[in-house]
């Protein structure tokens, strides 16, 4: 019985359960936010890219 006590009132592994659960939050938000801003992103980086070749074409 005072095993089972001590068991219910362990806190690190609530602990740890909780930081586990926030990673797994952030993780899920991460991702859907890359999926969502992802395209937009990689349109930027070409638009950069385009511009710079152009620059680079129009100095020769």
């Amino acid at each position: 019985m005072e095993k089972i006590k001590k068991f219910l009132l362990e806190e690190e592994g609530v602990t740890a359960v909780e930081y586990g659960l926030i990673a797994g939050l952030l993780s899920v938000l991460i991702i859907g936010g890359l999926q969502v801003g992802g395209p937009a992103l990689g349109n930027i980086f070409t638009n950069i890219g385009n511009h710079l070749v152009e620059g680079a074409a129009n100095s020769q």
